[in-house]
């Protein structure tokens, strides 16, 4: 009987030791973080921080540098950079790392993506009580920097990382988006620039501008190119138009609302728009700002951070010198269907920490994140493209005020395109708004762009835009992307990725230990049973 009890003892240590291992799959065994009493500047710390730039060398060089600044100042913490040229990459690489146990320390991403990651338990670490930690937090007493307050954050972005009852972000950057006009064609075709872009503006000029001649070349530019109109981001202009026109998008908790009356009557009207080829995409066509430089395009609507790309004097352009055609550039908020009640998106990159079994590791993450809103790194940044501080403190200072006030004085830091952006989003932050975030509306995001571009795409493919293809067109998006009911849940789950290599070995080890032990179980049962009967 001793022997039996050995074996068996021995089934379960195994067992056990199994189950140890493979709950580190997604970190889903840290404990919650908790302020250290004092940071230990005893100990050498190594964080990994993940950021996106636009192959832009300067937005490089300003991350090196705020990080060797920081260094000096906390010289027992060390800054790895790892740098992405696209939110998505960085996005899809979190979740992977989610599953492995091996996120970054510090990370720029979007709240629709926090809400996907937080799939997994004490992943990312909630901010609030580090906002108010008066050692460590917001302008507290400890901190080695100049940082701001918490009430020096402008509001509504601050307000863009809080969902699920928690700040679990800080914003970095701010943008919206913007209309970049071909003024000088504008005129040509024999239209005035409102003091507000409209829907049926836009529309009506752009269709004007199809006008060619007996050889098939555009009358405005001579061409046998020309799109008139090129949005660049299709969910954001799906998602705007549902906004002012006062239509279901979703609500906070995540019913899906997209699929009604008003946003398949604005499909309609792109469908008719793209049949004539007045309108196209980014994804279908290419960069707006490409056909707008080379004078092939009127209204080109992109991110004000996408401002440096946009205009006859770039200091960014894409294409030859050769093809640059000489107009003035107008820089305009997104067309209205009300001009009275303007409604854009406030978009940019924010800032999470992730969790660590380390809270001091966690606390050194927390006061790099925080070094990046210092008025060096967010009015240096701002500076690169139509981006905005996101702090009072940045926005209000001599030197970003100087910065705007030089507006056009050369073709680079003053590129009056640029700031010219930038002003639009800072004079219209009370007219911005932000999509409810929660798991899945990362997804209902793209599905809202992916409705644009098929509509668009069937029209160029000669396809009948009716009643049955609205209805099949919901029913693909709502399958592809998972919006049906309790389809949220199910997508956030799926985002984690499959288990790794060594888990699923894990696994597969606690399952044939699990029949052993039956198998052992029952074979001491019969050999006792006939036992008995023999003694019988």
């Amino acid at each position: 009987m001793k022997n039996v009890r050995k074996k068996l003892c021995l089934l379960l240590a195994l067992l056990t030791a199994a189950l140890s291992l493979t709950g580190c799959h997604g970190s889903r065994g840290l404990e919650a973080f908790q302020i250290p009493e004092a940071f230990d500047t005893s100990r050498d710390y190594e964080i990994t921080f993940w950021a996106k730039n636009d192959t832009n060398k300067t937005q490089t060089d300003i991350y090196k540098k705020a990080i060797a600044d920081f260094q000096e100042l906390y010289p027992n913490i060390t800054v790895n950079l790892r740098l992405y040229t696209d939110y998505g990459k960085i996005y899809n690489d979190v979740i992977t790392n989610i599953a492995t146990g091996t996120t970054p320390n510090v990370c720029i991403t979007y709240p629709d993506h926090i809400a996907t990651y937080l799939t997994g338990i004490n992943i990312v670490v909630p901010l609030e009580e580090l906002f108010a930690d008066s050692r460590y937090g917001l302008g507290g007493s400890e901190v080695r920097f100049d940082g701001p307050a918490q009430e020096e954050i402008i509001p509504q972005f601050l307000d863009e990382c809080a969902f699920n009852e928690h700040y679990y972000a800080v914003p970095f950057m701010r943008s919206t988006e913007a209309c970049y006009v071909n003024k000088t064609y504008v005129e040509t075709l024999g239209y005035t620039l409102p003091e507000t872009l409209t829907w049926d503006f836009i529309w009506e000029v752009s269709e004007a501008a199809t006008a060619q001649d007996s050889e098939g070349n555009y009358l405005i530019n001579g061409q046998k190119v020309l799109i008139p109109f090129i949005y660049k981001s299709t969910d954001n202009m799906m998602i705007q138009m549902l906004k002012q026109k006062g239509a279901g998008y979703s609500t906070a908790d995540g019913e899906i609302l997209i699929f009604n009356d008003t946003t398949e009557e604005l499909l309609y009207t792109v469908a008719e728009h793209a049949g004539t080829g007045a309108f196209s995409t980014f994804k279908i066509s290419s960069y707006p700002a490409n056909f707008l430089n080379a004078g092939q395009c009127v209204f080109a609507i992109d991110s004000t951070a996408g401002a440096t790309w946009m205009g006859t004097h770039d200091p960014l352009s894409d294409i030859s010198e050769e093809a640059l055609v000489e107009f003035e550039t107008a820089v305009y908020p997104v067309p209205q269907f009300d001009p009275d009640a303007p409604q854009m998106i406030s978009q940019g990159p924010s800032v999470c920490i992730f969790n660590k079994a380390d809270d001091q590791e966690v606390l050194a993450s927390w006061l790099f994140a925080q070094y990046l809103l210092t008025n060096e790194v967010q009015i240096a940044y701002a500076e690169t493209e139509g981006y905005v501080p996101v702090t009072s403190k940045a926005q209000g200072s001599a030197e970003y005020q100087d910065y705007l006030s030089r507006c056009g004085e050369d073709n680079s830091t003053y590129y009056d395109v640029k700031i010219k952006a930038s002003r639009l989003l800072l004079e219209h932050v009370d007219e911005t708004f932000v999509t409810p975030v929660f798991n899945g509306s990362a997804s209902l995001r793209d599905a809202a762009g992916q409705m644009i571009e098929n509509v668009t795409k069937s029209v160029k493919r000669k396809e009948t835009i009716d009643d049955a293809y609205m209805e099949k067109l919901f029913a693909d998006v709502t399958s592809l992307y998972r919006l049906d009911q309790g389809g949220q849940e199910a997508a956030g789950r799926a985002d984690l990725g499959p288990l790794p290599a060594t888990a699923v070995v894990l696994l597969s080890a606690l399952g044939i230990t699990w029949v052993l032990i039956g198998a052992y179980a029952a074979r001491e049962a019969l050999k006792k049973r006939k036992n008995k009967q023999n003694h019988h």
